[in-house]
């Protein structure tokens, strides 16, 4: 009988160790996947904001510069498509082709004195520009809370325990390559 006692304790004992071991780390897993998500739903949540806020920028714009349909034509576009992207990949390109047709319109901003002093114009720059803050800081706190998590999934134990599990890297919000370009203003000031 002790014979047999002897073999069950030492696995018994074993799998307790191991239990210690993957347990702690499982559930750190399942903590920092929901951070991931968390901060992930405050990207959305912004860009939710900024969606929002196109619609009213581009209606006030509309009544001054009636003329210049393909800008506000290209901002619908780049918000439907914004709105349609899933995952951090896929919502960066959107994101970047919708700042470049923002910046667009602010070009053509610049040509409408009378847009520019009126007041509800104003009133949405002020929240686009402050939506647009708030979105930085989103996308940087999801990429930090991705980085650690990314670093945990290739960390020994936690490799391990990731590939176990199923656990894979998750994917940074990467700004499109075209935001490392200058933009080209026009004023149209050229008298030759």
């Amino acid at each position: 009988m002790k014979k047999v006692l002897g073999p069950i304790a030492v696995i018994v004992i074993i799998l307790a160790v191991l239990a210690m071991i993957l347990v702690p780390s499982y559930n750190k897993f399942v903590n920092l996947e929901e951070d991931v998500d968390q901060a992930y739903a405050q990207v959305e949540n912004q860009l939710q904001r900024r969606l929002d806020l196109i619609p009213n920028l581009v209606s006030t714009v509309k009544g001054f510069a009636s003329h210049e349909k393909e800008i506000i034509s290209d901002i619908a576009d780049s918000r439907a498509r914004l709105a349609g992207a899933n995952g951090p990949a896929e919502q960066a390109d959107a994101n970047a082709d919708l700042a470049g047709a923002l910046s667009r319109l602010l070009v053509v901003v610049e040509n409408y004195p009378d847009l520019k002093a009126n007041e509800n114009f104003t009133k949405l720059m002020d929240e686009l520009a402050g939506t647009e803050n708030r979105l930085g800081v989103a996308r940087k706190d999801y990429n930090d809370v991705v980085a650690n998590y990314n670093r945990q999934v290739k960390r020994f134990p936690g490799k391990i325990v990731a590939s176990i599990f199923g656990y894979d890297e998750k994917e940074y919000f990467k700004a499109d390559a075209a935001a490392n370009e200058v933009p080209n203003v026009d004023f149209g000031d050229d008298k030759e």
